[in-house]
């Protein structure tokens, strides 16, 4: 009896001490204290799928320009290429160094992987790229054509304007078709996204003297009917939205048939991004299109405005750290916000949907504009360009962000067509 009451003891014992060892953590595992901390997701090369260390969405906003002599050495595309607008040739058009070339934005907590052009086509076949915005959204435009048609397989010879308009056209839009792909890539002008046209002549107001045009803050664009069939819709705006684009130049905000001479510049892009999400939540077209607003793209004039003698030339690095506090607050924080609210408001009705930010980034980069290096023919004493960027350049990254969010949220238009 003694000597069974022993065997039991040791079975007992025995057992319990493989529970313990299974319990230990296996060598080389962190120490107790981090033990059930969340470690980093691992990077799949595949996708470029990426998260953050608390596991959640990677914030590409948040990071540093490294340098990277691949970049400049190899870009994804050079200024030779055809869709390019002359005025963004910088080499060129005089410029000598490239150094704004040499640089790659890293984020802080995670992976940007590189834009993989291949791959992009191969997932849009069928598809449509729609850009819509300002002349710094054909920046981006430009962009992502180049980009592409550097990958196509029969180069920039199967890539052509659907219609036959030339590249220099600047009113309207552009549709760019990938025939091996059967995908266009587009860009539609809408500075200010909703509608800018002459004054209706049914419009109440009793004194409409000195008002050449009407911003219609409840109406986009006519040709915004060919956006909502679009896969990717990438949207911007910002610029224009400013006393000198408005009053000044005589165009008002209307709303319905009323002209409002002294409506708030906030209060009416407010009204012009209620007018793009109920657009967007309203169209079947839209449901299934990835959606993405692009925050704002900083200009780097100083000692003195565009016009005004404000320059930004002689810049060749990226800066670290931005110390323009008063001059973010004043010019484009309150733009940023609302982009980013209307977004988030489009994304909770289950919409794929994203608020492109670009603006920390983009602001690093005084280095990557145009300056005096404008298109040939421009006068001599003509405005520094420090709006627009130089390509390639800046926008390249853009579209490198732009090209991981859509990786990371399953974009495939080939499943449409299976």
């Amino acid at each position: 009896m003694y000597t069974r009451q022993i065997f039991v003891s040791s079975v007992f014992l025995f057992l319990l001490a493989l529970c313990l060892v299974a319990l230990l953590p296996p060598r080389g595992s962190p120490p107790p204290g981090l033990f059930f901390q969340p470690l980093l997701s691992p990077v799949s090369s595949r996708s470029g799928m990426e998260h953050d260390s608390a596991g959640g969405e990677c914030d590409y906003s948040d990071g540093r320009w490294v340098r990277d002599d691949d970049a400049g050495v190899a870009p994804p595309y050079n200024e030779d290429c055809p869709f390019l607008d002359p005025g963004f040739r910088c080499m060129q058009n005089g410029r000598r160094d490239d150094s704004f070339r040499y640089w790659r934005w890293r984020p802080h907590r995670c992976h940007l992987p590189k834009f993989n052009a291949t791959e992009m086509l191969e997932r849009s076949r069928n598809g449509r790229i729609v850009f819509a915005g300002d002349s710094i959204g054909r920046n981006q435009w430009e962009s992502m054509v180049c980009m592409l048609a550097g990958a196509s397989p029969a180069g920039a010879s199967r890539v052509y304007e659907q219609s036959g308009k030339p590249i220099s056209r600047h009113k309207g839009y552009l549709s760019m078709v990938f025939a091996d792909y059967n995908l266009s890539v587009e860009y539609y002008r809408a500075p200010m996204v909703v509608m800018v046209d002459r004054l209706p002549t049914n419009v109440t107001s009793h004194d409409s003297g000195g008002v050449r045009g009407a911003i219609r803050l409840d109406v986009l664009p006519r040709h915004a009917d060919r956006w909502a069939g679009a896969d990717v819709l990438v949207l911007n705006t910002g610029h224009w939205w400013n006393v000198h684009k408005t009053a000044k130049a005589g165009n008002y905000f209307m709303v319905g048939d009323r002209l409002n001479k002294s409506m708030d510049i906030k209060e009416a892009f407010r009204l012009s991004l209620e007018t793009v999400k109920d657009w967007e939540l309203r169209s079947a077209q839209c449901s299934k299109s990835f959606f993405f607003f692009r925050s704002y793209s900083p200009s780097h004039y100083s000692n003195g405005t565009w016009n005004t003698g404000g320059s930004c030339a002689g810049q060749q690095d990226p800066l670290t750290t931005t110390t323009t506090t008063d001059h973010w607050g004043e010019e484009y924080s309150w733009i940023n916000m609302m982009i980013a609210k209307t977004t988030e408001r489009i994304r909770t009705r289950r919409r794929k949907a994203r608020f492109l930010n670009i603006t920390h980034m983009t602001e690093l980069r005084p280095d990557g504009h145009p300056s005096r290096h404008r298109e040939p023919g421009t006068p001599p004493d003509a405005p520094e360009d420090c709006s627009h960027w130089c390509l390639p350049g800046i926008p390249d990254t853009w579209n490198e962000v732009l090209y991981a969010h859509l990786v990371s949220m399953g974009y495939d238009t080939r499943r449409k067509h299976k």
